[in-house]
């Protein structure tokens, strides 16, 4: 075992984190001659975390390469759904069904659940901010408060969600961009002045890195904001204000001062960045007050878990299912025109919208057949362009 406290991915692939109750439950079925049952499983989430109506579907590609080379079927919604928990008559929509020989595949049920319950809640979380800063530039600034095995996992969601770039190296890496971000206060408390410091990072960093100067270390937001125009003049492109809780009053009057006075003094075409304790509440007033860009954190890496839970719902090829869930497999249906869901029995086709009676899709596809990936899987750019396409049929 290493010395970080991480699971490594054989260990991953092989059940090493799964709960102990299937681990027991593989050996009675092995004592009872029962290893070789089949049967069909379904992921359902039949409630959202903070009353959200809607959520993404996100660690896809991840359940993709846990059960790749398994014996198993597996049926999936595309990576990037934006997904409503019922369908328009309330029954439960799966997003992933899952069939096979249950003790084959039975201690990956935990894995499983994981890669998609907290990929989708960073992913969620980072869409409706999305939607909040419209189109507003928004980074994910949130690694520094979740463990750093997870800093890939959680910026290739947030990325997904909409969001425009990432600050981490590994998370920029996982999807193929550039890091993006600014300064730290400890830049500018090291050479003891803000000025100093900001013509040592215009002088030192390359061309491409923008200018945005960090305003708030030891004086008014104001007073930094005009000192760093004054100092950069037309290099200055920007200027960063942070930490807004450690202030009393509201920070959108803050930063309506801020674009008052560069406005005045003729720095019309330096934008301000927002960061600290960022969400889509806050966001909405800040874009409001002339806030341009924001640096997100806490509130996305750290955003409730989407609760997945996985069922059985056929045994043997008959429906079977525990109580409060719905038996038998089913099909998802989507309307294109209305993006509301009819979930059916598998062996119905082609149902109408029962909103607009226009046609449906289907949204469950093969994507994993006895193990064999059946096509391949999309870019980030693919799936980030996906979700920001159906978040304008979806209200914070």
């Amino acid at each position: 075992m290493g010395r970080f406290h991480i699971a490594s991915e054989e260990e991953i692939r092989s059940g090493g984190t799964t709960d102990i109750y299937f681990v027991r439950t593989r050996e009675i079925l092995k004592a009872k001659g029962l290893e070789n049952i089949r049967v069909t499983m379904e992921a359902t989430a039949g409630e959202l975390p903070n009353g959200w109506s809607w959520a993404v579907l996100c660690g896809v590609d991840e359940v993709i390469h846990l059960f790749e080379g398994q014996p198993v079927n597996l049926y999936s919604m595309d990576e990037g759904t934006v997904f409503r928990p019922r369908d328009v008559y309330g029954v439960r929509v799966p997003v992933m069904s899952l069939s096979g020989k249950y003790g084959d595949f039975c201690h990956l049920e935990t894995p499983m659940l994981g890669l998609i319950c907290q990929a989708s809640g960073v992913a969620t979380k980072a869409a409706r901010v999305r939607k909040a800063a419209v189109d507003k530039v928004v980074i994910s600034f949130g690694i520094r408060r979740i463990h750093p095995a997870l800093s890939r996992m959680v910026d290739r969601a947030a990325y997904i969600g909409g969001l425009d770039g990432v600050s981490s190296l590994s998370g920029a890496d996982t999807i193929g961009k550039k890091p993006m971000g600014t300064m730290p206060h400890a830049l500018i408390i090291a050479f003891g002045d803000q000025t100093e410091a900001w013509k040592a990072y215009d002088e030192v960093m390359p061309e491409d890195v923008p200018r945005i100067a960090l305003v708030d270390t030891y004086y008014d937001e104001k007073t930094e904001a005009i000192m760093a125009a004054e100092t950069l003049k037309d290099r200055l492109q920007g200027v960063r204000l942070d930490t807004p809780t450690s202030r009393k009053g509201r920070f959108t009057d803050i930063v309506r001062e801020v674009r008052w006075e560069l406005d005045t003094r003729g720095y019309r075409n330096v934008k301000i960045y927002v960061s600290g304790g960022l969400d889509e509440r806050n966001i909405l007033e800040l874009v409001d007050a002339g806030a341009e860009g924001f640096g997100v954190g806490t509130s996305i890496s750290n955003a409730p878990t989407i609760d997945f839970a996985l069922d059985i719902v056929e045994r043997e090829g008959r429906p079977d299912a525990k109580r409060g869930k719905f038996s038998g497999c089913k099909q998802v249906w989507r309307c294109p025109t209305c993006v509301v869901d009819l979930v059916t029995r598998v062996d119905i086709e082609n149902p109408d919208c029962p909103r607009c009676g226009g046609s449906t899709i289907p949204m469950l596809k093969p994507i994993v057949e006895d193990g064999k990936v059946l096509r391949e899987l999309p870019t980030v750019d693919e799936i980030r362009k996906r979700v920001i396409e159906q978040l304008r049929f979806f209200e914070l």
